[in-house]
């Protein structure tokens, strides 16, 4: 069988032709950082822009020391009424953007969302962007807020043995590689939550039974990872902690929940990334969902496929 689309993710597709009035943004070519952020931008803020606001969610602003000594934006996100005294579970959140766009801004109602659905209160860190902070800042960046929120669990009512590390995309990926920094320091964590995660800076010569079907492009790939990586793209100079599928030794981390669309790009590494945790030990629940394209969710948020993916999703972020 030929690969195809998702009914419901088709017809929200078809739903994003361009008005009339409207021309369509052209593609960002191969190595053009600013006009895949620019055209990025505008897609992600017409994506949420019609997401509810979740004022039963409390927010409150933070920031935590770097690397290098540079403050990172922390934006703490909990149910009202938490209770600090009653210690539970949290979530480290790092957005997505190819390495090279988002911000906790822009996530703001979806990861409120995901507070409201879980009840599970989220961290959310400002990770510097590339090519402007190449790594390491971004996972160092991400590395410090989990380790804020360690250091200030008690007064925030936070187990701090039940800190998750959960991201989408581009942060999926720097959730898998602050989990191999974790492990190495010797920092607690105790599940990871990777939703499309971008795993591998390998992945940019196109599959032509997928390519026609990238939301997010090989090119784009291409972009993001050389932007990041500042030269070492595909070389045998890219460490772990920045492009994760390269790491050599996986035991010892976290139980880790993974989920990719079948006409995602990064479906491969996605697999191969859960079949090489659970060789080493690590338990594993992977979610493969046919006919999804990378970002489904954010296209159609009423499919049912996107309703069980958010059910999912939800019960990885209590089930620690």
């Amino acid at each position: 069988m030929p690969y195809a689309f998702d009914p419901e993710i088709l017809q929200a597709l078809m739903t994003l032709a361009p008005a009339g009035d409207r021309p369509p943004l052209a593609p960002a070519a191969r190595g053009d950082w600013k006009a895949l952020r620019a055209n990025g931008d505008v897609g992600h803020r017409s994506f949420t822009a019609a997401l509810p606001e979740h004022a039963e969610v409390d927010r409150e602003d933070y920031s935590a020391r770097s690397h290098d000594g540079i403050p990172v934006a922390l934006r703490w996100f909990a149910p009202a009424g938490h209770d600090p005294a009653a210690a539970g579970p949290a979530v480290v959140f790092l957005h997505g953007g190819g390495m090279i766009m988002g911000s906790v801004e822009q996530s703001d109602r979806s990861i409120a969302a995901y507070v409201a659905g879980s009840g599970v209160p989220v961290l959310a860190v400002g990770y510097r962007l590339a090519p402007e902070h190449p790594h390491p800042h971004p996972v160092e960046d991400s590395y410090a807020g989990l380790a804020w929120l360690a250091a200030h669990a008690g007064e925030l009512g936070v187990d701090p043995g039940r800190i998750a590390l959960m991201g989408e995309s581009a942060g999926g990926g720097l959730a898998a590689g602050t989990a191999l920094l974790a492990r190495d320091r010797g920092l607690p964590v105790a599940r990871q939550i990777l939703v499309y995660p971008m795993l591998d800076d390998r992945n940019t010569v196109p599959d032509p039974a997928q390519a026609g079907f990238a939301l997010w492009s090989y090119d784009d790939n291409y972009t993001g990872w050389h932007a990041l990586l500042d030269g070492k793209l595909g070389t045998g100079d890219v460490p772990a902690a920045a492009a994760p599928a390269r790491a050599r030794d996986l035991a010892g981390l976290p139980a880790a929940y993974l989920e990719v669309g079948g006409l995602d790009i990064f479906r491969d590494e996605v697999i191969g990334y859960a079949r090489r945790l659970a060789a080493a030990g690590v338990p594993v629940e992977l979610h493969v969902h046919p006919g999804c394209p990378h970002g489904f969710d954010l296209l159609a948020p009423g499919a049912d496929v996107t309703r069980r993916a958010r059910a999912d999703r939800l019960r990885a972020m209590t089930a620690y």
